[in-house]
């Protein structure tokens, strides 16, 4: 014999399916959405990607490697190894090996950039420049006698010269030219847009994600509301013609 608790559990089990198709429905489109979004935001990322490219073949500057496929400069593994150093150790940039790549050697990813930045750097650092005292000069108890000067840049960058120095002074602005710093400047530039980018990928994967996980949700509220609605509605037939 059906109940009136049966005919109540029966007609909580409609209405509870009903309720699983609703909820399941809007995170179908919940799910549809961030899919859109995803796609678009690819779109974004692909046409920044491109764009990047296009700078990095209109500028064709390329990185040295030997017939090894070893990344060199000015023909030594050991001169790479000295500006990767600088790189990793001095600057802590985390260096991606797989984007020093024999095969494409065009600089276009953010470790190709990284590493043409820490090149300029590299050759300023270690280099020397020619300074010439027209006159004997005094200075914190010192005297230079006029003459032409060596001055080794010594790893200083722009902020560590004495400019006030009759040898550093000079000797600043002719190693960090603004040449130098232009450079500096344009590879950071480019450093930063393919991080970006990259980074971009990262959140298209993360919407692409949730819509897909939205997607499933809904679908198992519709695939639950399946199994739920027959039985409540045979509850229900049984009750009415119990009545």
């Amino acid at each position: 014999m059906v109940t009136d608790n049966d005919t109540a559990v029966a007609s909580k089990g409609i209405t509870m399916a009903n309720k699983l198709r609703i909820v399941g429905a809007v995170l179908a489109l919940a799910g549809l959405g961030f899919f859109g979004a995803a796609i678009f935001a690819f779109t974004e990322v692909q046409a920044g990607q491109n764009s990047l490219q296009k700078f990095s073949e209109a500028q064709n500057v390329e990185l040295s490697y030997n017939e090894d496929g070893q990344l060199v400069d000015r023909g030594t593994v050991e001169g790479a190894e000295a500006i990767l150093s600088l790189l990793k150790d001095d600057w802590g940039y985390k260096v991606v090996e797989s984007e020093l790549d024999a095969n494409d050697p065009l600089v276009n990813t953010g470790t190709e950039y990284m590493y043409q930045m820490a090149l300029v750097a590299h050759h300023t650092l270690t280099g020397t420049t020619t300074v010439t005292l027209d006159e004997d000069v005094e200075y914190n108890g010192e005297t230079f006698e006029a003459g032409t000067y060596e001055v080794a840049t010594d790893g200083k960058y722009w902020a560590d010269f004495d400019r006030m120095h009759p040898l550093e002074g000079p000797a600043r602005a002719q190693a960090w030219t603004a040449t130098a710093h232009a450079l500096m400047g344009e590879l950071g530039v480019g450093s930063v847009t393919a991080s970006t980018l990259k980074l971009g990928l990262g959140i298209v994967g993360l919407i692409g994600g949730l819509g897909g996980l939205f997607l499933v949700i809904g679908g198992a509220c519709f695939w639950i509301a399946r199994d739920v609605a027959p039985a409540a509605a045979n509850t229900e037939v049984k009750a009415t013609a119990a009545a």
